[in-house]
């Protein structure tokens, strides 16, 4: 059976990364978050007190940085490790969300990750989410989801998730971050997020889950058929 790239991309907390689990989880793919690599990195920035502006220093906090991701068994989730401990929940924190709009724009950790990313897709039979999957990193993806909803929806989804971490936030305070991730995220000049242009557009504001994940596989399982197919034709 062909292995196909499904390459997910969107705005925060518009929900891409739970469908992108599920989605790899019914295609019995590897689930690569790209998102928290870059809070893995913008976690270790805070910790060592990295500059922004200083390529030099970047580069060399770069290359102390390693990051990995571990099943965890009893919670059914695939952890964030860096440099060999669990960040998984501490990445998710606010004061991580506040600063990593503004570590991901920075061009070398672009370039680092985006290259570490493309490496961990090599064999294909992947899912990918991200801000610029089907853009920079998989533009050769067989299958690219560009994924959306209402800045008020993604809020109170945000809010939630982080309730169930136990920080309570106010909705005004996180739909004012969201904002200013989106307006970092779409014009930075390294990698801006848009959607590409053979990509499926998905505004899932009225959305189940059930219904999202469903869209997903049936849209991958067409781009299988179709790459089986290719794959006959030329035998």
């Amino acid at each position: 059976m062909p292995k196909i790239i499904v390459a997910i991309d969107g705005y925060s907390s518009c929900g891409k990364s739970t469908t992108a689990k599920l989605v790899a989880k019914q295609l019995n793919y590897p689930y690569i978050d790209t998102g928290a690599m870059y809070r893995a990195v913008t976690l270790y920035f805070i910790q060592n007190h990295i500059g922004l502006t200083n390529p030099k220093e970047t580069e060399q906090a770069l290359n102390n940085i390693h990051i990995s991701f571990r099943r965890h068994a009893e919670l059914g989730r695939n952890d964030t490790y860096l440099n060999g401990l669990n960040v998984e929940d501490e990445i998710r924190k606010m004061y991580v969300s506040e600063k990593v709009s503004d570590v991901s724009a920075i061009a070398e950790v672009r370039h680092a990750l985006v290259a570490q990313q493309q490496r961990m897709g090599k064999t294909k039979g992947i899912v990918m989410d991200g801000r610029d999957i089907g853009t920079v990193v998989f533009p050769q993806a067989e299958l690219k989801i560009f994924m959306t909803a209402d800045p008020l929806i993604r809020a109170q989804r945000r809010q939630l998730e982080l309730l169930e971490k136990g920080e309570l936030i106010g909705l005004a305070e996180i739909a004012e971050n969201l904002k200013m991730r989106d307006y970092i995220d779409t014009t930075r000049a390294e990698s801006p997020l848009r959607q590409a242009a053979d990509a499926v557009y998905i505004d899932n504001s009225l959305m189940t889950l059930d219904e999202q994940v469903e869209m997903v596989v049936r849209l991958a399982d067409e781009q299988i058929g179709l790459s089986l197919r290719r794959k006959a034709s030329r035998a």
